[in-house]
Order: C-alpha cells, then structure tokens, then sequence
C-alpha cells in the first residue's frame, strides 16, 4: 500500500495478537472478519476501499501474518522489553493516529498498552474504560474462537468466518518435503517442555505408527529440531516412519496438513494449524489444559482426554481416528 493509499484511507486499524502459535492460528478468523467489515466501512465514508491495517505480535509470527494477506504493515514488538521500550513502542502507536485497535491478546501487558496510549482512540478488549469493551463475566470460560467472534460482535462486526490456514501453505508440494508421493498421516508429539504432562508417551505415538504403517499410511513426525528424540522413540518402534522434526517451516506444516489423510497430536500449536486445514485429527489432553477452553477445531477432530494423558491408549486414538475418517478398526 502506497503513502498516497495511506492517507486516502480513513480506516487505520491496530491489530494486537502476540501469540502463541496455536492462539495465532485460531485468530485467522478475526483478522479475515476485521479486514472485511473495515474495508467495507472505508468505502462507505469516501475512502479507498481498503482500510489500512496494523498487526503488532512478535518475531515469530511476522512472516505468518505478512502471508495471511490481512495486514498492509507488521510490527513484531509487540513485547517490548523494559518501560523504555514499551513507551516507545506506545508513542509510535500514537503517532500512527489509529482509527480503532482490536486487542486480541486481551492481556494485562495489551490493556496497558490502552491506558499508555495518548490520544484515546476507539478499542475493542479488556481494558478498563476502554470503549468496545468484551464484558462478558464468563469470558475466561468460553473457547478461544468463540471469544474472539463475541469479542468482535460487542465491537460492530457481526461474523467471524472460522480460520482458514490454508492461505498459509507453503512454496513446495508435500511430495517435493516428504520426497514420496505415498498417502501420510501426521503425528504431532511434542509440546511446551516446561509443560511435560501435555505429552502423550512417545512409545504410544509409535504404536499409533506401526499401525499406520501396517495400513499403507506412511507416519510422518512433525515438530521443532530439539522433539527430534521424541522422533527417535517412535521410530525405534515404527522404522518406517519418516522423521521430519526441526525440517519443515510452520507454511511447510500447514502444507502437510491440506495433503495428510489422519493426524494424532499432543495440545500444541501445530495440532491447530493441522486441524484447522481439515485433516481428520485426534487431539490429546491430560489434565494440564482444558479442551473446553483450548482444543483444536476443524472439519473432523475428535479430542480425547484423560486425568492421565498416557491413561490413552493407542488403540483408542486409532478407533477415534476410524470415525473421523468413516471406518471402523475392523475395515481398517
């Protein structure tokens, strides 16, 4: 968008999502809801027909929001370390002169960020005084995507389209990464490390493999660089399985995922990108989150949970997996 498009737009919207990366993808929808309502909204005040959009996050997730295709500009300081930092940050959001700021992350360091800003503008979140307030008490209760479509529809935006990731894939086909063009199921079955209780054993996960494998479904592990042990485990139970931990970008995963025919995965944040693409999906939880706050959604997910994550036994993510494709373990 050119300085001259800038200028003829009257609608300059901040958008703040900060992460993590399942909270990310879950917000695609948002950020497709706010880019069409604000568009529209500019055409019919005499602007240029396309409002002029923000996204302040952090490092992680510039090129993920540069690829959505929603936002004419990225910020990626959006936790700015020190108060220096922050009131610089604050005063460059001053100066932009936003029409209306849409917190997302509806966090303690986001709602300061309101009450910093000088002058006032239009906000839609939790901060107090704020001007599109989400008041809703049970708030904290609903799931992430149906917050933030209530959250939108207190500001004035009426739909929110469920996340489409699949405009997040990747350059190279999902033959050219896996270097087959054999039919592949996922396994997700890593997790934050320093939340141990989210992972289901990795043994389990290679059971879950051997018998893809046994079906004709190559078993493709997909992960950071440092799960690569997790890979190692359940490749000493399934040798077959093909271990592409720490080798695919988060566009490479979502690529997987539009091809993949099953996919079995701890709660993390590519378990949402994978599920969110359609992709017949089981997704684990122990007691360490709750799946009525948190869980993947899409086409045809099923959740499984246990007070113990490893009280799942394989054969219960294989049977779960059976009917979210539309067969039973005995024509599988």
């Amino acid at each position: 968008m050119s300085r001259a498009d800038v200028t003829r737009a009257r609608q300059r919207i901040l958008v703040i999502k900060l992460g993590a990366l399942g909270d990310f993808a879950q917000a695609l929808g948002p950020f497709e809801a706010i880019r069409t309502h604000h568009d529209e909204l500019d055409a019919a005040t005499g602007g240029s027909g396309h409002a002029h959009i923000t996204l302040l996050t952090t490092p992680p997730f510039r090129k993920l929001g540069e690829d959505t295709g929603f936002f004419d500009a990225v910020w990626d300081d959006g936790r700015a370390k020190g108060f220096s930092a922050m009131l610089s940050l604050v005063r460059r959001m001053s100066w932009a002169r936003f029409t209306r700021v849409y917190d997302l992350q509806t966090s303690s360091r986001s709602s300061l960020y309101f009450h910093l800003l000088w002058p006032r503008t239009e906000w839609s979140g939790i901060a107090r005084g704020c001007s599109h307030p989400h008041a809703n008490p049970q708030r904290d209760l609903m799931h992430t995507i149906d917050r933030q479509a209530e959250q939108l529809r207190d500001a004035g935006i009426a739909h929110t389209p469920m996340p489409d990731v699949a405009r997040l894939r990747g350059t190279r086909p999902a033959a050219e990464l896996l270097g087959t063009d054999a039919p592949y199921g996922l396994l997700v079955p890593g997790a934050a490390p320093h939340r141990p209780a989210k992972r289901w054993p990795a043994e389990y996960f290679g059971e879950v493999a051997r018998a893809w494998a046994d079906r004709g479904l190559l078993p493709v592990i997909v992960g950071t660089a440092g799960e690569k042990p997790l890979a190692d485990a359940i490749r000493a139970i399934a040798p077959s399985a093909l271990d592409m931990t720490g080798a695919t970008s988060l566009n490479d995963i979502v690529t997987l995922a539009l091809g993949a025919r099953a996919a079995a995965g701890n709660d993390t944040g590519p378990m949402h990108l994978v599920s969110l693409a359609g992709t017949p999906s089981v997704a684990l939880f122990g007691s360490d989150s709750d799946p009525a706050l948190c869980a993947p959604r899409g086409a045809s997910v099923s959740v499984l949970q246990a007070p113990e994550i490893s009280a799942i036994t394989p054969e219960a993510v294989n049977a779960a997996l059976g009917a979210c494709v539309g067969i039973s373990e005995a024509e599988a």
